[in-house]
Parts: structure tokens; C-alpha cells; sequence
């Protein structure tokens, strides 16, 4: 078994200047030093965030509330 630690994919993300110093200024004023860490982290928690949100339920929400 793999050593989950043990990263072997790159992902490439192009951004616009703009786009780049916002991030910037986000890091600096959170004192992020580790970029790839925060932008894995931050990626994942998302993804994770919305699969809960459309995970497969008995009944749609609506359905729920009533």
C-alpha cells in the first residue's frame, strides 16, 4: 500500500495577475507559507464540503422539511 504522503500528481493552475495577487495578499495576511499545502487542503475540504451536501438521500429536501 502507497504511503498516502507520498505525492506523485502535480496539478497545474494557470491564473491571471489579478487573480494571483489576491491570492498573494490572502497568504500574507493569514501568514500562509506553505502555498501547495494550503491550496491542497483548501481544494479537498471543499470537494469534501459539497459531497455531503449531494449525497444521495430517501427524500429530496423539500420532502424533509415538511
Amino acid at each position: 500500500m502507497a504511503d498516502k504522503d507520498n505525492r506523485n500528481h502535480r496539478l497545474v493552475c494557470l491564473m491571471n495577475d489579478e487573480e494571483m495577487e489576491f491570492m498573494e495578499r490572502y497568504l500574507r495576511k493569514y501568514r500562509i507559507t506553505n502555498k501547495s499545502r494550503w491550496m491542497r487542503e483548501t481544494l479537498v475540504g471543499f470537494m469534501y464540503q459539497n459531497l455531503g451536501k449531494d449525497y444521495p438521500t430517501l427524500f429530496d429536501e423539500q420532502e424533509m422539511r415538511r
